[in-house]
């Protein structure tokens, strides 16, 4: 069976990067994180970018999700220049369009799973009752309906990268980012959590952007962006299995869907 091409793949890019550079200076000292990357994601594709430590992979989800500041280029999400806009609009631009999903938990330990998935919703000015309801949505849609009560300390690595994961989908984000997701899980509750992420991109057709050093990790995506010092050094798709460059993809994917 042929892998399938991305939901609406010949659209305007969901998020489009051009000449993106940013620079970390020490004195005299320059170190050149991001050297001029273009990259181009289209609604509903799964990417992994992977590279070795210190190629700018957190960098780079940091920069084109706005997180950080760039030193050169332009980031567009949505058609809309993240830093052609205030950091108050670019705050909530970004609390309305993208998801987060990091190697270390960060929910807040006094509350339950259900408080913590809920608690953007509330920040963005939701009902109360609203944000409850699509809180426990989440995570009956993340498998820990039986689990809302509890608090982070009472729940597994696993159930807790799952509790983020609710919180990074309870605000229907056009684009979801996770950076190295599974570092800090054992390989069961790694593949438990890789299996989320495709079901929600295969079956909802969530964008998803993933930094990984993991080659296991990376190789479950669509479409893996390879990445050293700075730069993207290689680009490719699955089809039929393999790997092919970016640019021919477009031609054998065609030629996947014949009989």
């Amino acid at each position: 069976m042929a892998d399938r091409e991305p939901r609406n793949a010949g659209a305007e890019p969901l998020l489009r990067a051009q000449g993106v550079q940013k620079i970390y200076r020490s004195g005299e000292v320059e170190v050149r994180a991001l050297a001029g990357l273009d990259l181009e994601v289209r609604r509903g594709e799964f990417v992994a970018v992977m590279g070795p430590s210190g190629s700018g992979k957190t960098t780079l989800l940091n920069c084109l999700s706005g997180l950080d500041e760039i030193d050169a280029g332009r980031v567009l999400v949505q058609g809309r220049d993240l830093f052609a806009m205030s950091d108050a609009v670019r705050t909530a631009h970004r609390a309305r369009t993208m998801g987060f999903v990091f190697q270390s938990f960060n929910l807040i330990p006094v509350f339950t799973a259900a408080e913590n998935v809920e608690l953007p919703l509330l920040l963005c000015g939701a009902a109360s009752e609203t944000a409850r309801t699509r809180a426990l949505e989440m995570l009956d849609r993340v498998g820990l309906a039986s689990r809302v009560g509890h608090r982070p300390n009472e729940l597994s690595g696993g159930e807790q990268q799952r509790v983020t994961l609710a919180r990074a989908l309870v605000g229907h984000p056009a684009i979801v980012w996770a950076d190295e997701p599974t570092g800090n899980l054992d390989s069961g509750m790694a593949e438990q959590v890789m299996a989320l992420f495709l079901e929600l991109n295969r079956e909802q057709g969530q964008t998803v952007v993933l930094v990984t050093h993991d080659p296991a990790v990376g190789r479950a995506a669509q479409r893996l962006v390879g990445m050293r010092d700075g730069r993207l050094v290689s680009d490719e798709v699955r089809v039929d299995g393999r790997w092919v460059a970016r640019p021919a993809a477009p031609e054998l994917l065609e030629a996947a869907r014949r009989p």
